[in-house]
């Protein structure tokens, strides 16, 4: 009878420990499919501006060809092409500083399609332990219940006895 009770005991706490497991990976997954979200929107944030920065290069480009071109025809002028020269060169500067940022951002695009994915494989993982301890929980239920029609029926022999 202390067996089976004992073995009683030790069921359920078993099932409390399952239970509890379960919760913490659930709320893993719910931490993860959160920080996978926030990452998922800085993708997009990044992507736009990656987008208007393409956008600001090739205006930019536009203004350096214009520029080159009006001091291949300013040449007669000197005060003219001087200024222009500098203007042009100021331009180039922030073309070179878009471009590098350009770079910069295509590389922290790149960095969060990486963890992106390594979080989505983590999810994933996290997922299928869930499973595992769930199938375990409903095994552990089942066995407690044919313990529990066990220990009845030996009520029962017991009882008749």
């Amino acid at each position: 009878m202390d067996r089976i009770k004992e073995k009683m005991n030790q069921l359920r706490l078993e099932a409390d420990e399952a239970s509890t497991q379960v919760e913490e990976l659930k709320n893993k997954v719910k931490a993860l499919e959160q920080e996978n979200l926030s990452k998922e929107q800085e993708i997009t944030s990044l992507s736009h501006k990656n987008a208007v920065l393409e956008t600001d290069v090739e205006k930019l480009e536009e203004v350096v060809k214009n520029l080159k071109a009006s001091a291949d025809e300013g040449q007669q002028h000197g005060t003219q092409n001087e200024t222009l020269t500098r203007r042009l060169q100021l331009l180039e500067e922030e073309a070179e500083a878009a471009d590098k940022t350009l770079r910069e951002t295509n590389e922290k695009l790149r960095q969060t399609d990486v963890k992106a994915g390594h979080f989505e494989r983590k999810v994933q993982a996290l997922e299928a332990e869930r499973d595992q301890w769930e199938s375990k929980y409903e095994e552990m239920a089942k066995k407690y219940e044919t313990v529990q029609k066990e220990l009845r029926e030996f009520q029962d022999e017991i009882g008749n006895i």
